[in-house]
């Protein structure tokens, strides 16, 4: 099926790397029939995939609480899917995605429990910041008659690509079929593992929103492709997960170094190696799968490598490497490297990141920020359960990974309060005996984060009319 590019929000298969600034207006209803209407009346300003260049560009997204408080019936909203419908705070969320100790939501920023309701995320892109308020400025009288506004996020493109701890990021992205974008070596996925409305690698259609009771003007939406009968309100729509990631630099190589001192003395060479060892990656993006002994240095967007042939036993990139967790390639599964490769394709994220804070990438010489610097971190799936909250959970945080037993994610996985008896490695395979390093340290913690529809433009309409 053709991709309705006039209807698919373009954040979706745009990084918008040359959107220097960008606010992510995080909005509460306070005035239903002012929302509805401003909705409806920004729809048509949402930035669409076919979109020409725009100096500014716009995106909208609801949390289910936002779907309810603009007036979509609970039969209706029961349509979305569970991980939408209860977000991201729960007892059972927690302990999947590991939000305990520093993390827990009960010390969030926004979107935890003591926290105001957000409802809606209203995203404001712009090649630099004067452009991006001036937009947000233009709008704000018709928002502060509908919306209260409970917390802003300030981000900006990353800086020559690197992400805080010194990598560059981005590299392993997946294409949408039909997008228009091809990726290469097993990263061109199915439209349906990211939106409604489209088979997915499983070859049917993901779970969508449907109309089951009248509301609005069902005109505005497109019939049901699995054959319900009913109309689709997610079509051409996406979910959109959220998290603000703080990042401790510099306990990051202060731990680094203290872990390959050589007698003593700080060794700059050993404590890059190291990290690169976690990351999967040198810090100019190259595999360390083709490049297992040195950085060959520059910006390095190698991706055409895998594991099985290359390096099953991780010798050169470690089995707990983050980049090897997160996306195992062709050494997902013990059913050979053809079908790892395709149940691989089935838990995959489009990454979309911003950097915020001060602008810094550090370094073994250089990793004392001027304040709190990190990533808000996005990633849009048709299946949150399936792609974002499984790779969470059972690649990242999950100790028992392939052949290791205590090794979380050495990034992602880590808690500041292991449980009793609870060990957190990384382990390094060699030809002769494994090297280990004991007692990981947190880095990340999270501020802050919610779960969002981000609907088609034509559903974006719809809901100005119920």
């Amino acid at each position: 099926m053709q991709l309705e590019l006039s209807e698919i929000q373009a954040y979706l298969v745009n990084d918008y790397t040359d959107m220097a600034c960008s606010k992510y207006y995080l909005l509460q209803v306070i005035n239903t029939a002012n929302a509805k209407k401003f909705i409806a009346n920004m729809a048509g300003a949402v930035t669409p995939i076919e979109a020409g260049l725009r100096d500014t560009r716009l995106h909208f997204g609801f949390t289910s609480s936002g779907l309810k408080a603009i007036g979509l019936t609970e039969k209706n909203l029961n349509s979305f899917t569970r991980e939408f419908r209860e977000g991201m705070v729960t007892p059972h969320r927690q302990r999947l995605l590991a939000d305990f100790d520093n993390s827990d939501p009960d010390r969030w920023q926004w979107g935890g429990p003591h926290n105001d309701r957000v409802d809606i995320i209203f995203m404001v892109f712009g090649k630099d910041a004067t452009t991006a308020d001036n937009y947000f400025d233009s709008l704000s009288e018709k928002i502060g008659s509908a919306f209260k506004i409970v917390h802003v996020l300030k981000g900006n493109s990353l800086p020559n690509n690197r992400e805080p701890f010194g990598f560059r990021d981005g590299i392993s992205q997946p294409a949408i079929i039909g997008s228009g974008i091809t990726s290469g070596n097993n990263n061109d996925i199915k439209a349906g593992e990211f939106l409604m409305g489209y088979r997915n690698e499983y070859d049917i259609y993901p779970d969508t929103a449907l109309l089951h009771e009248p509301q609005g003007d069902a005109s505005l939406l497109k019939d049901d492709e699995g054959g319900s009968g009913l109309k689709d309100i997610g079509r051409n729509g996406t979910y959109f997960v959220l998290r603000q990631l703080e990042q401790n630099v510099d306990g990051f190589w202060n731990f680094l170094k203290e872990k390959t001192k050589d007698s003593g003395v700080d060794n700059k060479e050993e404590s890059i190696k190291l990290a690169a060892k976690m990351m999967g990656r040198w810090p100019s993006g190259a595999a360390l799968v083709n490049h297992p002994d040195k950085d060959p240095g520059g910006d390095n967007t190698d991706n055409d490598f895998n594991y099985s042939k290359d390096d099953e036993l991780g010798h050169k990139c470690p089995i707990g490497a983050h980049i090897r967790r997160v996306n195992p390639r062709d050494h997902f599964e013990e059913t050979g490297p053809a079908g790892s490769l395709k149940l691989t394709r089935r838990h995959r994220l489009i990454r979309r990141i911003r950097s915020y804070g001060e602008p810094f990438v550090s370094s073994p010489e250089n990793h004392k920020p001027p304040g709190e610097i990190g990533l808000l971190f996005g990633c849009f799936n048709a299946d949150i359960s399936r792609q974002f909250e499984f790779i969470q959970y059972t690649w990242a945080n999950y100790p028992k990974f392939k052949r290791l037993y205590a090794d979380p994610d050495p990034f992602v996985g880590v808690r500041d309060n292991p449980l009793p008896g609870q060990e957190q490695n990384f382990t390094i395979p060699t030809e002769t005996v494994n090297k280990t390093i004991t007692g990981l340290q947190n880095f990340v913690n999270v501020k802050g984060g919610a779960y969002f529809f981000f609907p088609s433009i034509s559903a974006l309409k719809f809901l100005g009319t119920i």
